[in-house]
Protein backbone atom coordinates (compact mmCIF):
# COMPACT_ATOMS: atom_id res chain seq x y z
CA UNK A 1 0.00 0.00 0.00
CA UNK A 2 1.36 3.41 -0.94
CA UNK A 3 2.43 5.70 1.87
CA UNK A 4 0.19 8.66 2.42
CA UNK A 5 3.12 11.05 2.62
CA UNK A 6 6.73 10.14 2.01
CA UNK A 7 9.19 12.35 3.88
CA UNK A 8 12.01 9.77 3.87
CA UNK A 9 13.94 11.35 1.05
CA UNK A 10 13.50 14.83 2.60
CA UNK A 11 14.76 13.54 5.96
CA UNK A 12 17.90 12.20 4.30
CA UNK A 13 18.65 15.63 2.84
CA UNK A 14 17.92 17.35 6.19
CA UNK A 15 20.39 15.04 7.95
CA UNK A 16 23.17 16.45 5.79
CA UNK A 17 22.47 19.94 7.19
CA UNK A 18 21.77 18.92 10.79
CA UNK A 19 24.27 21.41 12.28
CA UNK A 20 22.65 24.40 10.61
CA UNK A 21 19.21 23.20 11.68
CA UNK A 22 20.36 23.01 15.32
CA UNK A 23 21.64 26.60 15.13
CA UNK A 24 18.40 27.78 13.52
CA UNK A 25 16.22 26.04 16.14
CA UNK A 26 18.38 27.41 18.99
CA UNK A 27 18.05 30.95 17.63
CA UNK A 28 14.29 30.43 17.24
CA UNK A 29 13.97 29.30 20.88
CA UNK A 30 15.85 32.38 22.07
CA UNK A 31 13.58 34.48 19.88
CA UNK A 32 10.53 32.90 21.57
CA UNK A 33 11.95 33.64 25.01
CA UNK A 34 12.41 37.32 24.15
CA UNK A 35 9.01 37.44 22.39
CA UNK A 36 7.20 36.18 25.53
CA UNK A 37 8.97 38.56 27.89
CA UNK A 38 6.89 41.66 26.94
CA UNK A 39 3.65 39.88 27.95
CA UNK A 40 4.98 39.32 31.46
CA UNK A 41 6.44 42.83 31.68
CA UNK A 42 3.15 44.41 30.54
CA UNK A 43 1.35 42.27 33.09
CA UNK A 44 3.74 43.56 35.74
CA UNK A 45 3.05 47.14 34.64
CA UNK A 46 -0.72 46.55 34.99
CA UNK A 47 -0.26 45.04 38.44
CA UNK A 48 1.76 48.08 39.56
CA UNK A 49 -0.86 50.44 38.18
CA UNK A 50 -3.67 48.62 39.97
CA UNK A 51 -1.67 48.64 43.19
CA UNK A 52 -1.21 52.41 42.90
CA UNK A 53 2.53 52.52 42.24
CA UNK A 54 3.25 56.05 40.96
CA UNK A 55 7.01 55.93 40.48
CA UNK A 56 7.37 56.96 36.81
CA UNK A 57 10.94 55.67 36.59
CA UNK A 58 9.73 52.09 37.21
CA UNK A 59 7.40 52.24 34.21
CA UNK A 60 10.05 53.93 32.07
CA UNK A 61 12.59 51.24 32.92
CA UNK A 62 10.06 48.47 32.22
CA UNK A 63 9.23 50.04 28.83
CA UNK A 64 12.96 50.25 28.09
CA UNK A 65 13.32 46.57 28.96
CA UNK A 66 10.40 45.74 26.62
CA UNK A 67 12.15 47.63 23.81
CA UNK A 68 15.45 45.85 24.42
CA UNK A 69 13.99 42.36 24.66
CA UNK A 70 11.87 43.00 21.56
CA UNK A 71 14.98 44.02 19.64
CA UNK A 72 16.63 40.79 20.80
CA UNK A 73 13.52 38.93 19.68
CA UNK A 74 13.82 40.47 16.19
CA UNK A 75 17.56 39.70 16.11
CA UNK A 76 17.25 36.02 16.99
CA UNK A 77 14.14 35.52 14.86
CA UNK A 78 15.95 37.01 11.86
CA UNK A 79 19.02 34.86 12.52
CA UNK A 80 16.84 31.76 12.63
CA UNK A 81 14.91 32.83 9.51
CA UNK A 82 18.09 33.67 7.59
CA UNK A 83 19.69 30.32 8.40
CA UNK A 84 16.52 28.36 7.62
CA UNK A 85 16.20 30.16 4.27
CA UNK A 86 19.84 29.44 3.50
CA UNK A 87 19.33 25.76 4.33
CA UNK A 88 16.09 25.60 2.35
CA UNK A 89 17.47 27.14 -0.85
CA UNK A 90 20.49 24.82 -0.66
CA UNK A 91 18.17 21.88 -0.06
CA UNK A 92 15.84 22.78 -2.95
CA UNK A 93 18.91 23.15 -5.14
CA UNK A 94 20.04 19.66 -4.10
CA UNK A 95 16.57 18.26 -4.85
CA UNK A 96 16.58 19.77 -8.35
CA UNK A 97 20.14 18.60 -8.96
CA UNK A 98 19.30 15.08 -7.81
CA UNK A 99 16.16 15.01 -9.97
CA UNK A 100 18.10 16.09 -13.07
CA UNK A 101 20.86 13.56 -12.35
CA UNK A 102 18.19 10.90 -11.89
CA UNK A 103 16.58 11.71 -15.24
CA UNK A 104 20.02 11.28 -16.84
CA UNK A 105 20.31 7.79 -15.35
CA UNK A 106 16.78 6.69 -16.27
CA UNK A 107 15.94 4.96 -19.56
CA UNK A 108 14.91 7.35 -22.30
CA UNK A 109 11.51 5.66 -22.53
CA UNK A 110 10.57 6.70 -18.99
CA UNK A 111 11.43 10.35 -19.67
CA UNK A 112 9.61 10.37 -23.02
CA UNK A 113 6.48 8.80 -21.53
CA UNK A 114 6.05 11.71 -19.10
CA UNK A 115 4.80 14.95 -20.70
CA UNK A 116 7.50 17.64 -20.56
CA UNK A 117 5.04 19.94 -18.77
CA UNK A 118 4.73 17.45 -15.89
CA UNK A 119 8.49 17.06 -15.46
CA UNK A 120 8.98 20.81 -15.63
CA UNK A 121 6.17 21.26 -13.10
CA UNK A 122 7.83 18.86 -10.63
CA UNK A 123 11.37 20.24 -11.03
CA UNK A 124 10.44 23.93 -11.06
CA UNK A 125 7.00 24.82 -9.65
CA UNK A 126 6.44 21.89 -7.27
CA UNK A 127 9.90 22.09 -5.73
CA UNK A 128 9.67 25.89 -5.56
CA UNK A 129 6.29 25.71 -3.78
CA UNK A 130 7.98 24.00 -0.81
CA UNK A 131 10.23 27.01 -0.16
CA UNK A 132 7.87 29.05 2.05
CA UNK A 133 6.91 26.07 4.20
CA UNK A 134 10.43 24.71 4.69
CA UNK A 135 12.09 28.11 5.10
CA UNK A 136 9.61 29.40 7.68
CA UNK A 137 8.82 26.12 9.40
CA UNK A 138 11.74 26.16 11.87
CA UNK A 139 11.53 29.72 13.26
CA UNK A 140 7.76 30.07 13.08
CA UNK A 141 6.73 26.60 14.24
CA UNK A 142 9.20 26.84 17.12
CA UNK A 143 7.86 30.24 18.13
CA UNK A 144 4.19 29.40 17.60
CA UNK A 145 4.34 26.17 19.60
CA UNK A 146 6.74 27.06 22.41
CA UNK A 147 5.19 30.48 23.03
CA UNK A 148 1.65 29.33 23.87
CA UNK A 149 3.01 26.35 25.83
CA UNK A 150 5.08 28.68 28.03
CA UNK A 151 2.08 30.97 28.57
CA UNK A 152 -0.26 28.11 29.51
CA UNK A 153 2.31 26.71 31.95
CA UNK A 154 2.63 30.13 33.58
CA UNK A 155 -1.18 30.48 33.71
CA UNK A 156 -1.37 27.19 35.60
CA UNK A 157 1.26 28.55 37.94
CA UNK A 158 -0.86 31.69 38.54
CA UNK A 159 -4.27 29.97 38.83
CA UNK A 160 -5.09 26.52 37.43
CA UNK A 161 -8.81 27.37 37.23
CA UNK A 162 -8.20 30.37 35.00
CA UNK A 163 -5.72 28.39 32.91
CA UNK A 164 -8.44 25.85 32.14
CA UNK A 165 -10.91 28.67 31.47
CA UNK A 166 -8.55 30.15 28.89
CA UNK A 167 -8.59 26.85 26.98
CA UNK A 168 -12.39 26.32 26.89
CA UNK A 169 -12.85 27.32 23.24
CA UNK A 170 -9.66 25.65 22.01
CA UNK A 171 -10.94 22.02 21.73
CA UNK A 172 -14.09 23.12 19.86
CA UNK A 173 -12.01 25.29 17.52
CA UNK A 174 -9.54 22.47 16.91
CA UNK A 175 -12.35 20.01 16.13
CA UNK A 176 -13.80 22.50 13.64
CA UNK A 177 -10.38 23.05 12.14
CA UNK A 178 -9.85 19.30 11.77
CA UNK A 179 -12.99 19.22 9.64
CA UNK A 180 -11.04 21.16 7.02
CA UNK A 181 -8.79 18.12 6.60
CA UNK A 182 -11.74 15.85 5.76
CA UNK A 183 -10.97 14.13 2.43
CA UNK A 184 -7.93 16.39 2.09
CA UNK A 185 -5.86 13.68 0.38
CA UNK A 186 -8.45 13.22 -2.34
CA UNK A 187 -9.06 16.94 -2.82
CA UNK A 188 -5.41 17.95 -2.84
CA UNK A 189 -4.41 15.13 -5.18
CA UNK A 190 -7.25 16.21 -7.45
CA UNK A 191 -5.80 19.72 -7.60
CA UNK A 192 -2.40 18.22 -8.45
CA UNK A 193 -3.90 16.21 -11.32
CA UNK A 194 -5.77 19.24 -12.66
CA UNK A 195 -2.64 21.41 -12.38
CA UNK A 196 -0.61 18.81 -14.28
CA UNK A 197 -3.24 18.67 -17.01
CA UNK A 198 -3.18 22.47 -17.25
CA UNK A 199 0.64 22.50 -17.47
CA UNK A 200 0.70 19.77 -20.11
CA UNK A 201 -2.03 21.48 -22.13
CA UNK A 202 -0.21 24.83 -21.96
CA UNK A 203 3.10 23.27 -23.08
CA UNK A 204 1.34 21.36 -25.87
CA UNK A 205 -0.41 24.55 -27.03
CA UNK A 206 2.82 26.58 -27.07
CA UNK A 207 5.02 23.89 -28.64
CA UNK A 208 2.42 23.03 -31.26
CA UNK A 209 1.44 26.58 -32.16
CA UNK A 210 2.89 26.24 -35.69
CA UNK A 211 0.87 23.11 -36.48
CA UNK A 212 -2.21 24.60 -34.81
CA UNK A 213 -2.07 27.66 -37.08
CA UNK A 214 -1.31 25.69 -40.25
CA UNK A 215 -4.25 23.32 -39.78
CA UNK A 216 -6.65 25.93 -38.46
CA UNK A 217 -6.98 24.33 -35.03
CA UNK A 218 -6.38 27.51 -33.05
CA UNK A 219 -9.91 27.70 -31.62
CA UNK A 220 -10.18 24.02 -30.65
CA UNK A 221 -6.70 24.01 -29.09
CA UNK A 222 -7.45 27.24 -27.24
CA UNK A 223 -10.77 25.80 -26.04
CA UNK A 224 -8.91 22.75 -24.73
CA UNK A 225 -6.58 25.03 -22.77
CA UNK A 226 -9.48 27.12 -21.43
CA UNK A 227 -11.31 23.95 -20.34
CA UNK A 228 -8.20 22.74 -18.48
CA UNK A 229 -7.86 26.13 -16.77
CA UNK A 230 -11.56 26.17 -15.81
CA UNK A 231 -11.43 22.63 -14.40
CA UNK A 232 -8.37 23.59 -12.37
CA UNK A 233 -10.10 26.68 -10.98
CA UNK A 234 -13.33 24.78 -10.26
CA UNK A 235 -11.35 22.14 -8.40
CA UNK A 236 -9.86 24.73 -6.03
CA UNK A 237 -13.17 26.57 -5.61
CA UNK A 238 -14.99 23.34 -4.74
CA UNK A 239 -12.33 22.53 -2.15
CA UNK A 240 -12.56 25.99 -0.59
CA UNK A 241 -16.36 25.83 -0.57
CA UNK A 242 -16.24 22.52 1.31
CA UNK A 243 -13.90 24.02 3.92
CA UNK A 244 -15.48 27.42 4.44
CA UNK A 245 -17.87 26.42 7.26
CA UNK A 246 -15.17 24.60 9.20
CA UNK A 247 -12.71 27.44 8.64
CA UNK A 248 -15.16 30.15 9.74
CA UNK A 249 -16.10 28.21 12.88
CA UNK A 250 -12.49 27.54 13.80
CA UNK A 251 -11.37 31.13 13.17
CA UNK A 252 -14.29 32.43 15.27
CA UNK A 253 -13.84 30.13 18.27
CA UNK A 254 -10.08 29.68 18.56
CA UNK A 255 -9.25 33.35 19.34
CA UNK A 256 -12.22 33.72 21.74
CA UNK A 257 -10.30 32.94 24.95
CA UNK A 258 -12.17 35.71 26.79
CA UNK A 259 -15.39 33.68 26.41
CA UNK A 260 -14.19 31.48 29.27
CA UNK A 261 -11.85 33.86 31.10
CA UNK A 262 -14.18 36.83 31.68
CA UNK A 263 -17.25 35.14 33.25
CA UNK A 264 -15.21 32.68 35.31
CA UNK A 265 -12.68 35.35 36.28
CA UNK A 266 -15.39 37.80 37.38
CA UNK A 267 -17.09 35.05 39.39
CA UNK A 268 -13.85 34.07 41.17
CA UNK A 269 -12.92 37.73 41.74
CA UNK A 270 -16.32 38.45 43.34
CA UNK A 271 -15.89 35.38 45.53
CA UNK A 272 -12.53 36.75 46.66
CA UNK A 273 -10.55 33.75 45.39
CA UNK A 274 -8.85 35.66 42.55
CA UNK A 275 -6.81 38.82 42.99
CA UNK A 276 -7.55 41.75 40.65
CA UNK A 277 -3.94 42.19 39.43
CA UNK A 278 -3.67 38.45 38.71
CA UNK A 279 -6.99 38.58 36.83
CA UNK A 280 -5.70 41.44 34.64
CA UNK A 281 -2.39 39.63 34.05
CA UNK A 282 -4.23 36.46 32.97
CA UNK A 283 -6.40 38.45 30.53
CA UNK A 284 -3.30 39.98 28.93
CA UNK A 285 -1.43 36.67 28.73
CA UNK A 286 -4.44 34.87 27.22
CA UNK A 287 -4.11 36.96 24.06
CA UNK A 288 -0.77 35.28 23.41
CA UNK A 289 -2.17 31.72 23.40
CA UNK A 290 -4.35 31.23 20.36
CA UNK A 291 -3.05 33.56 17.63
CA UNK A 292 0.23 31.59 17.37
CA UNK A 293 -1.72 28.31 17.29
CA UNK A 294 -3.77 29.57 14.33
CA UNK A 295 -0.56 30.42 12.50
CA UNK A 296 0.81 27.04 13.49
CA UNK A 297 -2.26 25.24 12.17
CA UNK A 298 -1.61 26.64 8.70
CA UNK A 299 1.63 24.68 8.67
CA UNK A 300 -0.31 21.44 9.08
CA UNK A 301 -1.89 21.99 5.67
CA UNK A 302 1.40 23.18 4.19
CA UNK A 303 3.24 20.14 5.54
CA UNK A 304 0.61 17.89 3.99
CA UNK A 305 1.26 19.60 0.65
CA UNK A 306 5.01 19.18 1.09
CA UNK A 307 4.39 15.51 1.88
CA UNK A 308 2.46 15.09 -1.36
CA UNK A 309 5.17 16.86 -3.34
CA UNK A 310 7.87 14.71 -1.74
CA UNK A 311 5.85 11.62 -2.68
CA UNK A 312 5.89 12.82 -6.31
CA UNK A 313 9.63 13.43 -6.13
CA UNK A 314 10.21 10.07 -4.47
CA UNK A 315 8.23 8.31 -7.21
CA UNK A 316 10.77 9.65 -9.72
CA UNK A 317 13.80 9.03 -7.51
CA UNK A 318 12.74 5.44 -6.80
CA UNK A 319 12.47 4.52 -10.49
CA UNK A 320 14.96 1.87 -11.50
CA UNK A 321 18.16 3.29 -12.99
CA UNK A 322 19.74 1.88 -16.09
CA UNK A 323 22.07 -0.96 -15.11
CA UNK A 324 25.42 0.78 -15.00
CA UNK A 325 28.37 0.60 -12.56
CA UNK A 326 29.87 3.69 -10.94
CA UNK A 327 33.50 2.60 -11.25
CA UNK A 328 35.29 1.45 -14.39
CA UNK A 329 38.90 0.33 -14.20
CA UNK A 330 39.14 -0.86 -17.80
CA UNK A 331 39.74 1.08 -20.98
CA UNK A 332 37.56 1.11 -24.06
CA UNK A 333 39.99 0.40 -26.87
CA UNK A 334 38.61 -0.23 -30.32
CA UNK A 335 35.09 0.64 -31.39
CA UNK A 336 33.77 -2.66 -32.65
CA UNK A 337 30.11 -3.29 -31.76
CA UNK A 338 28.32 -6.58 -31.28
CA UNK A 339 24.66 -7.29 -30.52
CA UNK A 340 23.89 -10.75 -29.18
CA UNK A 341 20.26 -11.94 -29.22
CA UNK A 342 19.04 -8.48 -28.24
CA UNK A 343 15.37 -8.16 -27.35
CA UNK A 344 13.60 -4.96 -26.37
CA UNK A 345 10.07 -3.66 -25.97
CA UNK A 346 7.98 -0.62 -25.13
CA UNK A 347 5.16 -0.92 -22.60
CA UNK A 348 5.46 -4.73 -22.52
CA UNK A 349 5.25 -4.95 -26.33
CA UNK A 350 8.42 -6.42 -27.80
CA UNK A 351 9.73 -4.55 -30.86
CA UNK A 352 13.15 -6.20 -31.29
CA UNK A 353 13.17 -9.98 -31.52
CA UNK A 354 16.64 -11.41 -31.02
CA UNK A 355 18.89 -9.03 -32.97
CA UNK A 356 22.38 -10.34 -33.81
CA UNK A 357 24.81 -7.90 -35.35
CA UNK A 358 28.59 -7.49 -35.58
CA UNK A 359 30.31 -4.27 -36.65
CA UNK A 360 34.09 -4.25 -36.97
CA UNK A 361 36.25 -1.40 -35.72
CA UNK A 362 36.61 1.35 -38.33
CA UNK A 363 33.74 0.11 -40.51
CA UNK A 364 30.82 2.16 -41.75
CA UNK A 365 27.56 0.25 -41.44
CA UNK A 366 24.03 1.24 -42.43
CA UNK A 367 20.68 0.16 -41.00
CA UNK A 368 17.80 0.30 -43.47
CA UNK A 369 14.23 -0.93 -43.43
CA UNK A 370 10.58 0.15 -43.41
CA UNK A 371 9.38 2.79 -40.99
CA UNK A 372 8.83 1.31 -37.53
CA UNK A 373 11.02 -1.72 -38.19
CA UNK A 374 13.29 -1.00 -35.20
CA UNK A 375 16.28 0.81 -36.75
CA UNK A 376 16.25 3.82 -34.42
CA UNK A 377 15.60 1.58 -31.42
CA UNK A 378 18.78 -0.37 -32.22
CA UNK A 379 20.73 2.90 -32.56
CA UNK A 380 19.43 4.19 -29.22
CA UNK A 381 20.29 0.91 -27.49
CA UNK A 382 23.87 1.08 -28.79
CA UNK A 383 24.07 4.75 -27.75
CA UNK A 384 23.09 3.78 -24.20
CA UNK A 385 19.73 5.56 -24.12
CA UNK A 386 18.00 2.33 -23.05
CA UNK A 387 18.97 -0.99 -21.54
CA UNK A 388 18.27 -4.17 -23.46
CA UNK A 389 15.40 -6.33 -22.28
CA UNK A 390 17.31 -9.52 -23.04
CA UNK A 391 20.63 -10.19 -24.71
CA UNK A 392 23.79 -8.09 -24.62
CA UNK A 393 25.46 -5.26 -26.48
CA UNK A 394 29.26 -5.23 -26.49
CA UNK A 395 31.43 -2.24 -27.36
CA UNK A 396 35.13 -2.99 -27.67
CA UNK A 397 34.36 -6.46 -26.33
CA UNK A 398 32.84 -5.08 -23.10
CA UNK A 399 29.17 -5.48 -22.16
CA UNK A 400 27.58 -2.01 -22.09
CA UNK A 401 25.98 -2.86 -18.73
CA UNK A 402 29.53 -2.93 -17.32
CA UNK A 403 30.36 0.52 -18.70
CA UNK A 404 29.34 3.67 -16.73
CA UNK A 405 27.06 6.00 -18.68
CA UNK A 406 29.54 8.89 -18.64
CA UNK A 407 32.29 6.65 -20.07
CA UNK A 408 29.98 5.32 -22.79
CA UNK A 409 28.75 8.81 -23.65
CA UNK A 410 32.30 10.11 -24.11
CA UNK A 411 33.04 7.19 -26.43
CA UNK A 412 29.96 7.70 -28.64
CA UNK A 413 28.73 10.63 -30.71
CA UNK A 414 25.00 10.32 -31.42
CA UNK A 415 23.29 12.59 -33.95
CA UNK A 416 19.55 12.12 -34.43
CA UNK A 417 17.02 13.62 -36.81
CA UNK A 418 15.79 15.74 -33.88
CA UNK A 419 18.79 18.05 -33.84
CA UNK A 420 18.17 19.91 -30.61
CA UNK A 421 20.11 23.13 -30.11
CA UNK A 422 20.16 24.87 -26.75
CA UNK A 423 19.25 28.50 -26.21
CA UNK A 424 22.90 29.50 -26.45
CA UNK A 425 24.97 31.12 -29.16
CA UNK A 426 26.16 28.93 -32.03
CA UNK A 427 29.73 28.81 -30.74
CA UNK A 428 28.64 27.37 -27.38
CA UNK A 429 26.24 24.91 -29.03
CA UNK A 430 29.13 23.48 -31.06
CA UNK A 431 31.47 23.61 -28.06
CA UNK A 432 29.14 21.25 -26.16
CA UNK A 433 30.93 18.48 -28.06
CA UNK A 434 34.15 19.38 -26.26
CA UNK A 435 33.85 22.05 -23.54
CA UNK A 436 37.65 22.50 -23.53
CA UNK A 437 37.84 23.42 -27.22
CA UNK A 438 39.17 26.87 -28.10
CA UNK A 439 37.27 29.34 -30.30
CA UNK A 440 39.70 28.57 -33.12
CA UNK A 441 39.03 24.83 -32.84
CA UNK A 442 35.27 25.46 -32.89
CA UNK A 443 35.58 27.53 -36.06
CA UNK A 444 37.83 24.96 -37.76
CA UNK A 445 35.27 22.22 -37.08
CA UNK A 446 32.50 24.49 -38.37
CA UNK A 447 34.41 24.89 -41.64
CA UNK A 448 34.85 21.12 -41.99
CA UNK A 449 31.14 20.51 -41.38
CA UNK A 450 30.03 23.18 -43.86
CA UNK A 451 28.65 25.54 -41.20
CA UNK A 452 31.10 28.42 -41.33
CA UNK A 453 29.71 30.27 -44.34
CA UNK A 454 26.07 30.41 -43.24
CA UNK A 455 27.13 31.22 -39.66
CA UNK A 456 29.15 34.23 -40.86
CA UNK A 457 26.11 35.43 -42.82
CA UNK A 458 24.08 35.64 -39.61
CA UNK A 459 23.77 39.00 -37.87
CA UNK A 460 26.12 38.14 -35.00
CA UNK A 461 28.06 35.29 -36.56
CA UNK A 462 29.14 32.70 -34.03
CA UNK A 463 27.64 34.82 -31.24
CA UNK A 464 24.13 34.47 -32.68
CA UNK A 465 21.76 32.99 -30.10
CA UNK A 466 19.80 30.35 -31.98
CA UNK A 467 16.83 30.06 -29.58
CA UNK A 468 15.34 27.01 -27.88
CA UNK A 469 15.78 23.89 -30.09
CA UNK A 470 17.42 26.00 -32.79
CA UNK A 471 14.10 27.35 -34.03
CA UNK A 472 15.76 30.34 -35.75
CA UNK A 473 17.69 28.08 -38.18
CA UNK A 474 16.61 25.84 -41.03
CA UNK A 475 16.56 22.06 -40.60
CA UNK A 476 19.70 21.64 -42.71
CA UNK A 477 21.56 24.33 -40.76
CA UNK A 478 20.66 22.72 -37.45
CA UNK A 479 21.84 19.35 -38.73
CA UNK A 480 25.20 20.73 -39.81
CA UNK A 481 25.70 22.34 -36.41
CA UNK A 482 24.83 19.03 -34.74
CA UNK A 483 27.36 17.24 -36.96
CA UNK A 484 29.96 19.90 -36.12
CA UNK A 485 29.27 19.25 -32.45
CA UNK A 486 29.76 15.50 -33.01
CA UNK A 487 32.99 16.13 -34.96
CA UNK A 488 34.35 18.27 -32.14
CA UNK A 489 33.63 15.48 -29.68
CA UNK A 490 36.05 13.27 -31.67
CA UNK A 491 34.33 10.08 -30.47
CA UNK A 492 35.47 6.69 -31.76
CA UNK A 493 31.92 5.44 -32.40
CA UNK A 494 29.51 7.64 -34.35
CA UNK A 495 25.78 6.99 -34.75
CA UNK A 496 23.79 9.01 -37.28
CA UNK A 497 20.09 8.34 -36.78
CA UNK A 498 18.34 9.82 -39.85
CA UNK A 499 20.71 12.77 -39.52
CA UNK A 500 19.97 13.92 -43.08
CA UNK A 501 16.21 13.42 -42.87
CA UNK A 502 15.28 17.09 -43.31
CA UNK A 503 17.90 18.16 -45.84
CA UNK A 504 17.29 19.43 -49.33
CA UNK A 505 19.58 18.28 -52.18
CA UNK A 506 21.74 21.40 -51.84
CA UNK A 507 22.37 20.80 -48.14
CA UNK A 508 22.69 17.03 -48.52
CA UNK A 509 25.95 17.29 -50.47
CA UNK A 510 27.43 19.52 -47.77
CA UNK A 511 26.29 17.18 -45.01
CA UNK A 512 27.60 14.10 -46.83
CA UNK A 513 30.96 15.81 -47.18
CA UNK A 514 30.92 16.63 -43.46
CA UNK A 515 29.95 13.04 -42.60
CA UNK A 516 32.81 11.71 -44.73
CA UNK A 517 35.28 13.83 -42.78
CA UNK A 518 33.62 12.86 -39.51
CA UNK A 519 33.92 9.13 -40.21
CA UNK A 520 37.63 8.99 -41.00
CA UNK A 521 39.23 6.26 -38.85
CA UNK A 522 35.95 5.91 -36.93
CA UNK A 523 33.30 3.25 -36.56
CA UNK A 524 30.05 4.65 -37.92
CA UNK A 525 26.47 3.40 -37.81
CA UNK A 526 24.15 5.21 -40.21
CA UNK A 527 20.36 5.10 -40.44
CA UNK A 528 19.29 6.75 -43.67
CA UNK A 529 16.10 7.05 -45.66
CA UNK A 530 18.00 8.02 -48.83
CA UNK A 531 19.60 4.74 -49.86
CA UNK A 532 21.89 6.40 -52.38
CA UNK A 533 23.83 7.96 -49.51
CA UNK A 534 24.76 4.59 -47.98
CA UNK A 535 25.32 2.31 -50.98
CA UNK A 536 29.12 2.44 -50.57
CA UNK A 537 29.26 1.52 -46.87
CA UNK A 538 31.04 -1.63 -45.69
CA UNK A 539 27.84 -3.46 -44.77
CA UNK A 540 24.11 -2.83 -44.83
CA UNK A 541 21.74 -4.45 -42.34
CA UNK A 542 18.14 -4.77 -43.53
CA UNK A 543 15.82 -4.54 -40.52
CA UNK A 544 12.21 -5.67 -40.85
CA UNK A 545 9.64 -6.15 -38.08
CA UNK A 546 12.28 -6.09 -35.33
CA UNK A 547 14.55 -8.68 -36.96
CA UNK A 548 17.65 -8.68 -39.16
CA UNK A 549 16.29 -9.87 -42.49
CA UNK A 550 19.54 -9.57 -44.45
CA UNK A 551 23.08 -8.22 -44.11
CA UNK A 552 25.57 -7.63 -46.91
CA UNK A 553 26.95 -5.02 -49.29
CA UNK A 554 24.70 -2.95 -51.53
CA UNK A 555 25.42 -4.99 -54.66
CA UNK A 556 24.91 -8.33 -52.93
CA UNK A 557 21.67 -7.23 -51.27
CA UNK A 558 20.23 -6.22 -54.64
CA UNK A 559 20.69 -9.85 -55.64
CA UNK A 560 19.67 -11.60 -52.40
CA UNK A 561 17.12 -9.38 -50.59
CA UNK A 562 13.74 -8.69 -52.20
CA UNK A 563 12.89 -6.09 -49.53
CA UNK A 564 16.11 -4.16 -50.11
CA UNK A 565 15.70 -4.37 -53.88
CA UNK A 566 12.14 -3.02 -53.64
CA UNK A 567 13.30 -0.19 -51.36
CA UNK A 568 16.14 0.68 -53.74
CA UNK A 569 13.90 0.72 -56.80
CA UNK A 570 11.35 2.89 -54.98
CA UNK A 571 14.14 5.27 -53.97
CA UNK A 572 15.51 5.51 -57.52
CA UNK A 573 12.01 6.14 -58.89
CA UNK A 574 11.42 8.99 -56.46
CA UNK A 575 14.87 10.40 -57.15
CA UNK A 576 14.28 10.33 -60.92
CA UNK A 577 10.97 12.17 -60.51
CA UNK A 578 12.70 14.82 -58.42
Amino acid sequence: MKKRYDFTWLKNIIKQKRGWYIISVSAAILGVFFAMAPYFIIGNIMVNLLEGVKDYSIYLNLCLVITIVWLFRILFHNISTFISHKITFAMLGDIRKNLCEKLYKLPLGYVKDIPSGSLKNIIVERVDSMEITLAHMIPELTANILGPVCIVIYLFFLDWRMALASLITVPVGIIAYMGMFKNMDERYNNTIVKTKVLNDTAVEYINGIEVIKVFGKAQSSYDKFVLAAKEGADCFIEWMRACIWYSSTAMSLLPATLVGILPIGVYLYNKGSLLGPVFVLIIILSFGIVAPLITCSAFAEDLAKVGTIMSEISSVMEEKDMERPKDFNRKLGNADVELRAVRFGYHKKEVLHGIDMKIDDGNVVALVGPSGSGKSTIAKLIAGLWDTGEGNILIGGINTKEIPLDVQNKFIAYVSQDNYLFDLNIRENIRLGNPKASDKEVEEIAKKSGCHDFIMNLSDGYETVVGGAGGHLSGGERQRISIARAMLKDAKLIILDEATAYTDPENEALIQSAVAKLSQNKTMIVIAHRLSTIKDVDKIYVINDGKVEAANTHDELLKSSKLYKDMWEAHIEVKDRA
